[in-house]
């Protein structure tokens, strides 16, 4: 039983020194350590000591530790998700619920130990499926807070997630060695682990990857930058270096590679961002490598050339595709596909799901709405209607991102998500994401039991399947296993 200390009075034979040390049992003069002060051999002097329950592993306290650091230093090694949850683990497992400070030479019982690394695998469904998910950060995805978030959007009849795993910074959130951008910060540790909660959660895993907008990629390897006509100098947008080239083979390669870290990871869905060329900033003064390359390409060629490689990539891996597009490309409008090159008929082939975002307050200057944020019917109905007729016949599903958010609104509220929701629906759309920077969906949450009850007005109700009763996935409360994969996993708290 996990916490419990189990204690051994006799005397112990034939344990060398370093296999007592790589087992957590050695003592900080690397002796084994026995409580009855019986010794182990003429040649080894021990003390029988506390040892570590099954699934568990002793760790001799050095100057210096706290719970927390020592949480921290073993968070990979466990089935925790968090620092914060294995540091709570521990407090239980030692019998010190106020434990903080660590005295020096104290054997502490580590609990939640794997015996190998989580390995994780996708959950297939249709590209129709109906997801109904919320967006989250990298830093949030990985926190204490945003497990509480993604249950309680659960809680609420959610049954996906989009997370990132590069944000349009560049900013990379899980492990992945590349040789385009050394060493980083991981704000999601073990994606494995987390997509792992994610499932038993009976989620559906989204990782957003922002593709061609990397500002870490171009201030580290300006070469691979848009470059300026008249200075030959890395080219920048309004004042910003953000945008790599994305006709560039060097930068479309990594990006693939991440994906393909992601659905090795277990990830259901890759969703791209981004997937464009600026829209903003002197146009005339950006050059591409394929002016050189492909001097009868147009943009939208440029793009079309990367997600047929990439699509030929990942498809065969199960995981589905979906690609973000802004919510105006379903006007049609020349300028629009001159400077993005999102030309949604050429996008629709190499994908499952365009996700178009239809926020109604960035409508702004169109159709005649002095402010766009406060008729989301009109411009959720009239963009789903377009984009529906600009993909017919190409089986793509149309999902729309949402507006879960205040800007240029007055009339932001849980009817406001209901309406979007609604009109979404009936214009084709399947499914639908929440966007909020903040990742605050309070109006979302609160609009959803009037959703659940509207008996198929708002959505079908898709869910995952159900798979057979998993082993070993506990709880920080210490109750029994629940249901879902098959290899011991998470410790999540409830």
């Amino acid at each position: 039983m996990a916490g419990l200390a189990v204690f051994l009075h006799r005397s112990i034979t034939q344990v060398p020194t370093v296999a007592a040390a790589q087992n957590g049992l050695a003592g900080p003069s690397g002796a084994l350590r026995l409580e009855s002060g019986n010794s182990l051999s003429s040649s080894v002097s021990v003390e029988v000591t506390r040892v570590a329950p099954p699934g568990s592993t002793l760790y001799w306290t050095k100057r210096g530790d706290t719970v927390s650091s020592v949480a921290r230093h073993f968070l990979l090694r466990t089935s925790y998700l968090t620092s914060a949850q294995l540091a709570e683990a521990l407090r239980k497992a030692n019998g010190n619920p106020r434990m903080t400070s660590l005295k020096p030479g104290e054997a502490l019982i580590v609990p939640g130990i794997l015996e190998t690394p989580i390995v994780e695998k996708l959950v297939p469904v249709a590209r129709d499926f109906e997801v109904r998910a919320v967006y989250l950060t990298g830093l949030m995805a990985g926190s204490e807070h945003g497990l509480e978030v993604i249950r309680r959007w659960r809680r609420a009849g959610g049954n996906s997630v989009v997370f990132d795993i590069k944000d349009s910074d560049g900013s990379v959130s899980i492990p992945f060695e590349h040789a385009l951008l050394g060493r980083h910060h991981t704000a999601i540790p073990d994606l494995p682990k987390l997509v792992r909660f994610l499932h038993s959660e009976n989620l559906h895993a989204i990782a957003r990857i922002a593709i061609f907008r990397d500002q870490r990629l171009v201030d580290s390897h300006p070469e691979l930058a848009i470059k300026s006509r008249r200075s030959g100098q890395p080219w920048r947008e309004n004042g910003k270096l953000v945008w790599t080239d994305p006709s560039r083979t060097e930068v479309q390669e990594y990006n693939i590679a991440l994906a393909r870290r992601a659905a090795e990871s277990g990830v259901d869905e890759v969703q791209f961002d981004y997937v464009r060329f600026p829209a903003e900033g002197d146009q005339k003064d950006a050059t591409f490598r394929f002016f050189r390359e492909h001097p009868d390409w147009q943009r939208s060629d440029a793009i079309r050339d990367f997600l047929a490689h990439a699509y030929a990539e990942l498809h065969p891996l199960g995981v589905l595709v979906s690609l973000d597009v802004f919510g105006v490309m379903a006007w049609q409008r020349p300028v629009d596909l001159a400077h993005t090159g999102q030309d949604i008929v050429k996008m629709a082939k190499y994908c499952d799901v365009l996700s178009p975002m239809i926020y109604p307050s960035h409508f702004f200057g169109m159709d005649g709405y002095a402010n766009p944020g406060d008729a989301p019917e009109h411009f959720i109905g009239e963009s789903m209607e377009r984009f529906e007729q600009i993909t017919h016949g190409s089986g793509v599903v149309i999902r729309p991102w949402l507006q879960a958010f205040r800007w240029r609104t007055k009339s932001y509220s849980p009817k406001y998500i209901e309406t979007e929701v609604r009109v979404a629906k009936q214009e084709g759309g399947i499914g639908f994401l929440f966007w909020n920077a903040a990742n605050d969906y309070s109006k979302p949450l609160a609009a959803m039991g009037e959703m659940r009850s509207g008996k198929g007005q708002y959505f079908r109700g898709d869910e995952l399947p159900e798979k057979a009763p998993a082993v070993g996935i506990t709880s920080l409360t210490g109750s029994a296993p629940v249901a879902r994969q098959e290899t011991p996993v998470l410790a999540p708290a409830k």
